[in-house]
């Protein structure tokens, strides 16, 4: 399912900015990832939240608008960002699209319009090179690890140079899978484009398949503190930051945060906001969890609670190096300080600090918590005092031996206990066992999978390759600290996460013959206020049921819970949860998609921990395909974008693909009109053979208006609740008729798929019925595909809000810009907010209306319309409700009210007087024939009435079959008419 939901509404942590200088020297970037200012096929740039860039006081383009919007589907979170720049001076110059994503978070779109332009951007596998076995963390500031800290911020970049008295618009999409942490789910999008923006708006739409229990949405936040621990900076005031409107029923919530130029400039005058974050939770009931299934797949949410706390046994291996002099010790003795009063009676723990030298405050034991231990324990830390070297190894060993040694001694003392070492570091080895290679194995032959290692890293000298893979293959995460973040409290934080265990040794299973390909169903520890996620491909969609078992053990005893879940109820829970939420597009798919997320985190996660050429092969394989199949950039995959070159005049290159031109607003009722303040349709041409890079994208002009062409279209539609309406070429007539559909149904339109290969399906989605109407439901197209197969696959998914375009590239368009599309086989012209007309292999033409409603009546649902402009390269078998009457010879007659009598009129002898009978028209399809009546109806948005005979009863005996013979099973469902072709 190719979702990748809606090109302008979703995304946090953002940041827009733009300067005349070049930026190629202001950051430090791994070699591999290094691109020339000559190369036109410039890949973005992901490094870390810390790098500074170097700002000038020069004239910048001046940001129009910046728009963050956000859904979250299930704790599964899709982003958009919007950012129009634009250069109002003569002359060209640099703008730089810059902003804060999740670490946690995978890029699935990116797209820039520059000087009216469209450059798309297209994710391929990064290239094989060789790398030195010691450099695989060489201290540049890009992390290309797959395990990372929530809160945690990397920054995207994109230079491009705006022609001059031009714009810029940048569109980027991610998408991130939330973590609850401490009884929270945090979502944060950072606002800060450098300057203040006469139109900002940042948006977070929560749907939830549970009940919302808890809602907060914090102060701005300013400061660095992760959101593990609780305690963020804000900006001193109470409550939400001003302008914040929150909409909220049991399982939805609209935030909206939309602060005017005055407002900003009181927040911050240099245009930087801060975070805007919002916390949430959701109802739980005690079994076995929460099932969503959804297009044959299945997620699993599992976090049981009120279970007794499991006693730990930890043991705290503290780096005192010189480095950690000042701040780093004071900020690492307060925290541990904190801890140790939070340390729990069943408790056992100890302390080891390593440098030059490793000392062990209880040699060969390991404590219980006693006012007396804790107080010695305080005395300990207070006297550590920072100097020598780095012993990573030492450390390491000697804190493992003294957790190995304490658990054989008393070993069925310790049976429900969680051991696990707590190990913190703010360099690389210097004394000692120096390769890495060597300490991931020494640790790993320390631990023998009797405990779990959790490392934290502080500051910018970390070796974080070599603590991800310490804690990976010894089930344990790791946690980075930056440089100037108060490790005191994130320290607190992150100890509070894993304080609490309640669970140890989960296994999750299904039923072996339903399920394939799901994701890590094992876990060794299951802490307090986090969550366990599984999610899988269903094999058999029809299957009834689905059965689920969890084992784990806890504090008394082993735990077992059973139950079968009925898949198809599950299913349309799911679906009348997210129709009730009005989800929208944003919906289709995301639990393939989480289900795609998570796979490549576990592929990522194996590929570190692989111990073999051959292991760390498949599991790069495997990650690269998913990410590519998802449109991901993830540290397996990179982005490749074109970049517009500009002349020395300060225009756009021209090139001879320019040529081709968006149809013009029209000149008489039944042309298609443009919105007179869009811009200019941008065109982009894809030449084969295919190149290793994305094609660049091309325009007729600036924001000129186009010139004056029309495009004349059919009366054949299908538009409103649905109204369908149909030209019978040969018989001169137009016929009419509605469908009454149930919403979720998907119809087909068109077919001819064994022929030109085209096929057209529409969705449908529900409203109640205006008061008094006789109808109980009104029902309108929310989606509507167009599948090619001809010369290659390719297709175009529209909802009111984005246009998909999937052949050999795939581009998300949104539905508010107006661009000009070509491929080899289809041609794409969207006019901004107002109509999209596909052309397949230069003659098909088909025209797709967008409905929007600014203020829409309870019964009125922002829908599309379908129309056929051309039918030529269709064939003659073509069915489907619209297609099967594109050849289709339909007389009109007249039948006599009198029963059987023949001619137009007749008359009968009654009483002396001749009576005329009425006589009724009637339509002859084929050997059928239809009652109809003349009746009137507005199309193309309501600017042309056309006559029409209408035929009643949802067209019986109009259509072959009935209706149900239209209803498919997807929107990509080609399958042929289930009646046999339509016969002339």
């Amino acid at each position: 399912m190719m979702l990748i939901v809606l090109v302008l509404y979703l995304c946090p942590v953002f940041q827009c900015q733009t300067e005349d200088t070049d930026f190629s020297e202001d950051v430090d970037f791994e070699e591999e990832n290094m691109t020339s200012d000559m190369d036109s096929n410039a890949a973005p740039l992901r490094i870390p939240r810390q790098v500074k860039t170097l700002l000038t006081k020069e004239t910048k383009p001046h940001i129009q608008e910046l728009s963050v919007q956000t859904t979250i589907i299930s704790r599964y979170a899709f982003t958009a960002v919007s950012c129009s720049m634009l250069n109002r001076h003569s002359a060209a110059t640099q703008g730089v699209f810059q902003f804060h994503i999740p670490t946690a978070a995978y890029i699935s779109n990116f797209t820039m319009i520059v000087g009216g332009r469209v450059f798309p951007s297209q994710v391929k596998a990064k290239e094989k090179k060789m790398k030195k076995e010691g450099g695989e963390n060489n201290g540049k500031k890009k992390k290309d690890t797959p395990e990372q800290s929530e809160g945690e911020m990397e920054v995207f970049r994109m230079e491009v140079t705006i022609p001059g008295r031009n714009r810029a618009v940048f569109f980027l999409i991610y998408e991130e899978l939330l973590q609850r942490r401490l009884g929270r789910y945090e979502h944060v999008t950072s606002v800060r484009p450098m300057q203040l923006v006469s139109k900002l708006s940042v948006g977070v739409t929560i749907v939830e398949h549970s009940r919302l229990t808890y809602l907060e949405v914090l102060p701005l936040r300013n400061g660095k503190t992760t959101a593990s621990n609780g305690i963020g900076k804000a900006d001193g005031k109470v409550g939400p930051p001003v302008s914040t409107v929150v909409k909220q029923n049991e399982t939805l919530c609209k935030i909206s945060f939309t602060p005017n130029i005055v407002q900003q400039a009181k927040i911050a005058t240099n245009g930087m906001l801060g975070e805007f974050v919002v916390r949430f939770d959701v109802e739980r009931e005690n079994g076995i969890g929460d099932i969503q299934v959804l297009d044959g797949h299945f997620v699993h949410y599992f976090a049981p609670r009120d279970l007794p706390v499991v006693p730990k046994n930890v043991v705290f291996v503290i780096d005192t190096s010189a480095s950690m002099v000042g701040t780093k010790i004071r900020q690492t003795k307060e925290a541990l300080f904190t801890i140790l009063r939070e340390l729990r009676p069943n408790d056992h723990f100890n302390f080891v600090t390593f440098s030059n030298r490793i000392r062990v405050w209880q040699p060969g034991k390991l404590v219980p918590v006693t006012p007396n231990n804790v107080r010695d324990a305080k005395k300990f830390i207070y006297m550590i005092s920072p100097t020598g070297g780095t012993d990573i190894n030492g450390g390491i060993q000697t804190g493992s031996a003294l957790l190995s040694d304490y658990l054989s001694s008393k070993e069925e003392s310790h049976h429900n206990s969680v051991s696990l070492i707590i190990f913190l570091t703010d360099g690389r080895p210097t004394v000692g066992v120096l390769q890495s290679p060597t300490i991931i194995g020494n640790t790993k032959a320390a631990v023998q999978e009797k405990f779990c290692l959790f490392t934290i890293g502080m500051g910018d000298d970390v070796d974080y390759r070599l603590l991800e893979r310490m804690s990976l293959e010894n089930c344990g995460t790791m946690r980075r600290i930056a440089e100037d973040a108060d490790a005191s409290v994130m320290l607190k934080g992150f100890y509070d996460e894993i304080g609490t265990p309640l669970l140890s040794d989960i296994r999750v299973e299904y039923s072996e013959d339903a399920v394939q390909y799901i994701t890590q169903n094992l876990f060794t520890n299951y802490f307090n206020g986090s969550e366990l996620i599984v999610a899988g491909k269903l094999t058999n969609r029809s299957a009834d049921s689905l059965h689920i078992q969890v084992t784990a053990s806890n504090s008394e005893r082993s735990i077992v819970l059973e139950k079968d879940v009925s898949l198809h109820e599950r299913e349309k829970e799911t679906e009348r949860r997210l129709a009730e939420a009005e989800a929208g597009p944003n919906a289709d798919g995301y639990v393939e998609r989480l289900w795609g997320y998570l796979s490549v985190k576990d592929g990522l996660k194996g590929r570190l921990r692989s111990q073999t050429s051959g292991e760390r092969e498949n599991f790069t394989q495997h990650a690269t395909n998913l990410s590519l199949t998802y449109n991901f950039l993830t540290p397996l995959t990179q982005i490749i974008v074109e970049k517009p070159q500009v002349l020395a005049d300060g225009t756009l290159k021209q090139t001879e693909a320019e040529a081709t031109e968006a149809p013009p607003p029209p000149e008489s009722s039944n042309q298609l009109s443009e919105d007179d303040n869009s811009f200019t349709p941008q065109s982009l041409h894809r030449n084969e053979p295919p190149k290793p890079i994305s094609p660049v994208a091309k325009a007729t002009s600036g924001v000129s208006k186009p010139a004056k062409k029309s495009v004349t279209l059919s009366k054949t539609s299908a538009d409103g609740d649905p109204h369908f309406v149909v030209e019978i070429p040969h018989s001169k007539l137009t016929v009419c008729f509605n469908i009454n559909g149930e919403p979720g149904h998907i119809l087909r339109l068109v077919t001819d798929h064994k022929h030109s290969g085209v096929t057209v399906n529409g969705a449908l989605i529900g409203a109640p019925a205006p008061v008094g109407s006789h109808k109980e439901q009104r029902t309108y197209f929310s989606s509507i595909t167009i599948v090619a197969n001809k010369p290659r696959r390719s297709y175009i998914e529209v909802t009111p809000q984005k246009v998909i375009l999937d052949g050999r590239d795939r581009m998300i368009l949104p539905c508010s810009s107006s661009i000009s599309v070509e491929t080899t086989n289809l041609g794409v012209v969207l006019i901004a907010n107002t109509n999209l007309t596909v052309t397949i292999q230069g003659t098909i033409q088909f025209v797709i209306l967008f409905h929007h409603y600014k203020n829409p009546a309870p019964y009125q649902r922002d829908h599309l319309g379908f129309y056929i402009a051309n039918s030529k390269g269709l064939s003659k078998d073509t069915h489907g409700l619209l297609g099967q009457f594109l050849y289709e010879d339909i007389g009109l007659t007249q039948l006599p009210g009198n029963f059987s009598m023949a001619g137009e009129n007749s008359t009968l002898e009654t009483m002396g007087k001749n009576i005329t009978l009425p006589s009724y028209p009637v339509l002859k399809v084929k050997d059928r024939t239809v009652a109809v009546i003349k009746k009137s109806r507005r199309i193309y948005s309501g600017k042309q009435t056309v006559d029409c005979w209408f035929a009643k009863n949802n067209a019986a005996k109009l259509i072959d079959g009935q209706y149900s013979d239209y209803v498919v099973s997807h929107l990509f469902d080609t399958g042929d008419w289930a009646n046999g072709t339509n016969t002339h």
